[in-house]
């Protein structure tokens, strides 16, 4: 039996915005326009600061405020089951704590049913603000492939069979 879980982000899907960074050399009037007409602010925070070629700063980013996640899983006891807000800062932990559950349920089940995790695989998924230009995790999905004992797998019995059938007669002892 396997199973397939994910979360996904939803709101700003796809879309990778390459940008460059602005020359040691550069005047104010090329960082406004290379930041789109708006003068880069002299904060020391980076967070605070519009990168070249993109709308407005990481702080003032209105489509990291109004990103949502939600779990796209039929297990009910995994967070983000409704649409909730997580931070670009803390997409990476909080995406990786929620793929994390799925994995633990599927050791969970396995053990109950007297089964055996045979592979538990995480994938995340990076995406760029198009806005702001900052990375974030945009999802995650779990693959989980249990194996139970005492199943009846009927390709696998007939792959026993063939290795069987073209096994006899290999190891004759013309000798004798």
């Amino acid at each position: 039996m396997a199973g397939s879980m994910a979360i996904g982000g939803y709101g700003m899907m796809g879309g990778y915005c390459i940008y460059g960074n602005s020359q040691a050399g550069s005047t104010n009037a090329q960082d406004r326009a290379q930041s789109g007409g708006k003068a880069g602010k002299t904060s020391a925070n980076p967070d605070d600061q519009i990168k070249a070629g993109h709308k407005s700063s990481p702080s003032e980013c209105e489509t990291c405020k109004s990103r949502k996640y939600q779990d796209g899983s039929n297990e009910t006891d995994v967070s983000f089951k409704a649409p909730g807000h997580i931070s670009p800062q803390a997409s990476a932990g909080t995406v990786r704590a929620h793929e994390q559950q799925h994995v633990s349920n599927a050791y969970q089940e396995a053990s109950e049913g007297n089964g055996k995790v045979i592979s538990a695989t995480v994938s995340l998924r990076t995406e760029i603000c198009p806005e702001c230009g900052t990375a974030y995790v945009a999802g995650g999905e779990t693959r989980t492939t249990i194996a139970y004992s005492g199943e009846k797998n009927p390709y696998q019995e007939n792959k026993k069979a063939l290795d069987a059938m073209k096994n006899i007669g290999s190891n004759v002892d013309y000798v004798a």
